[in-house]
Order: structure tokens, then C-alpha cells, then sequence
């Protein structure tokens, strides 16, 4: 029940993200759009692999066409993909915002919609390459007539000395590498408006004329508030899971007795946790971005006044 209104939920929220991103209405620059964009279709996809694909799936249709353990595999290699996308796209945007705020003379050069579409690119591919390796981390779990059943885990992944490095490496990639950039460029960014802000006052003091209302910093606050709502959110909804895989790895603790196990919930808890981190950012755009929240109010008005409309013809042409 729960993987139903989470898949429903987040499904409809993305959903909706992209198509108003994708109209170009909300008032932010292109380089923007493409981050948040890119961000919305890679959570999406997260929706779709793990929670439709992987978890409903398997709850209401516990054997079918995608339990034949190559598609199995090939499933789990488009969830990890999809979140590691998810997640490094939310980097590759804080590193835009930390740029354009921060450093102002590569902001011209690096801040335009091409880097970005190069950005977004370059990461998807390179983390899908990454995650092939989740195919052979798998043989099946029934052979029936010859043909191979589900996906079981292989035991070299737990004691192979290789197998454990790349989990420890995956792990540190994602998020715990992150963690620790979004963390330091937010730090950053802080100081240096801090710092811009007192000159800034200093400097309009000055000049006593200046009495209107600056638009340079209501311009930064938005794009801080969105910035920090986004990067924030991310950190928060993965420090669960990440202090779970800390846990399982140094007290190696691979299984769990019954579903009361302390173990067991934290595992659930970091899980729906990290999947609830991919529908975020539609609810955060919606309470920072003014020109979001119109666009969703006529997104969700439209349909209802041609409902509307509709009706009153028809009473109308039934009067007449």
C-alpha cells in the first residue's frame, strides 16, 4: 500500500515538473531549467525502475517477464543508473549555483544552457557505465527448463575482496562524495554572500539615493533559498540510508531475523527515505519559485474551466 501512494505520488509529481520546466515559463534561465529538468526526468526514472519495476512488481506480480534473471539484472543496473543520476545531477547544480554566485568571471563562460546540456550528458553516460557492473552481481535463483528465474545475489559479492571494494567505492560515490561537495559548496557560497551582501550595504549606505529596493539581492536570495532547499533535502533523506551501509559494512551484519529487527526497519526506513528524496523537489519548487507556482495553478485550472465550459454548453443547448 505504501509503495502504491509512493509510486502514485511521485509518479504525478514529476510527471508535472517536467511538463512545466518543459513550457520555459517559470522565469528562470535556460542553464537552470536544463539542471531541474534533467533532475525531474532522472527522478521520474527513478519511480519507474525502483518502485513500479522493482517493488510493485514484485508485491502484485510475483513472477512475470521481468523476473527472467537477464531482464532482472538489466533492472537493477537502470535503478542504481538512475539513482546515482538523480543524485549527481543534484551536485552538478549546486556546482552551477556555486559558480554563478561565486565566481563571477567564469559564470559567463560556464553558466549557459550548452555546459549544461554537456554536463548533464557526460554524467548520465559515464554513471550508467558505472553501473553495468550491478549485471554480473547476479545468477539466478531457479533454473526451469532451462531457463534462469529471478535474481539472487552472488556470495562473492560478500567476501570477495573485489566485490566488497567496489560496493565500498559505489557506496563512497553515491552519496557519501556528494554529501561532502554539496556540504563544502553551500559553505562557500554562504561566506561568499555574506561577505558581497555587508559591501554591497556598505556601498548603496553611501550613496543615500539608492533608497529603492535592491533587486541584485532579492535576485540571490531566491537562488540561494532554492539552492539550499534542494541540496538541503538531499542530504537530510540520505543520511539514513548512508549511516545503515556504515553499519552493515563495519559490524557486517548481512541479514535480518524477523521483521521487528531494529536492522530491518532502519533498512526499510533508509529506503523509502532515499526514494522520497526523488519526488522533493516538485514541492520545493512550488513553495520558492512565484512563476512555478502559477504555472501549476493554470496547469491544474485549464482542465477544470474547460470541464466547466463543457457543462454549461450542454445545459445551455439542453434549455434551448
Amino acid at each position: 500500500m505504501v509503495d502504491n501512494v509512493v509510486a502514485i505520488v511521485q509518479g504525478v509529481a514529476n510527471l508535472v515538473t517536467v511538463v512545466i520546466l518543459s513550457g520555459g515559463g517559470c522565469g528562470l534561465t535556460k542553464a537552470i531549467t536544463s539542471y531541474l529538468l534533467a533532475m525531474a526526468v532522472a527522478d521520474l526514472l527513478v519511480v519507474v525502475t525502483d518502485v513500479i519495476f522493482n517493488r510493485i512488481n514484485d508485491l502484485y506480480f510475483p513472477t512475470c517477464f521481468l523476473d527472467y534473471t537477464p531482464l532482472c539484472s538489466l533492472k537493477f543496473v537502470l535503478v542504481y543508473a538512475s539513482l546515482d543520476c538523480s543524485v549527481w545531477l543534484t551536485v552538478a547544480f549546486t556546482f552551477d549555483r556555486f559558480v554563478a554566485i561565486c565566481c563571477q568571471r567564469l559564470k559567463g563562460r560556464y553558466c549557459t544552457e550548452k555546459t549544461a546540456a554537456a554536463v548533464i550528458g557526460t554524467v548520465s553516460v559515464l554513471l550508467c557505465v558505472k553501473n553495468i557492473r550491478w549485471y554480473f552481481t547476479y545468477q539466478p535463483l531457479y533454473v526451469i527448463n532451462n531457463i534462469p528465474w529471478f535474481c539472487d545475489v552472488k556470495l562473492s559479492f560478500y567476501d570477495s575482496s573485489a566485490w566488497v571494494m567496489f560496493d565500498w567505492i559505489d557506496t563512497i560515490l553515491t552519496p557519501c562524495v556528494p554529501f561532502l561537495l554539496i556540504l563544502c559548496l553551500n559553505v562557500l557560497t554562504v561566506r561568499y554572500i555574506l561577505v558581497a551582501s555587508k559591501v554591497r550595504r556598505g556601498l548603496r549606505a553611501a550613496n543615500s539615493h539608492h533608497n529603492h529596493p535592491d533587486p541584485e539581492m532579492r535576485n540571490r536570495r531566491k537562488s540561494i533559498i532554492l539552492l539550499f532547499t534542494v541540496s538541503g533535502s538531499f542530504m537530510l533523506l540520505w543520511a539514513t540510508h548512508v549511516a545503515v551501509f556504515l553499519y552493515w559494512r563495519i559490524s557486517q551484519t548481512y541479514s535480518y531475523k524477523t521483521l521487528e529487527d531494529p536492522f530491518y526497519i532502519a533498512l526499510e526506513t533508509g529506503y523509502m527515505l532515499q526514494v522520497l528524496s526523488s519526488c522533493t523537489n516538485t514541492y520545493i519548487y512550488a513553495v520558492t519559485q512565484t512563476k512555478f507556482r502559477e504555472q501549476l495553478e493554470g496547469l491544474v485550472k485549464r482542465p477544470l474551466e474547460q470541464l466547466f465550459r463543457q457543462c454549461f454548453k450542454q445545459q445551455d443547448a439542453t434549455a434551448g
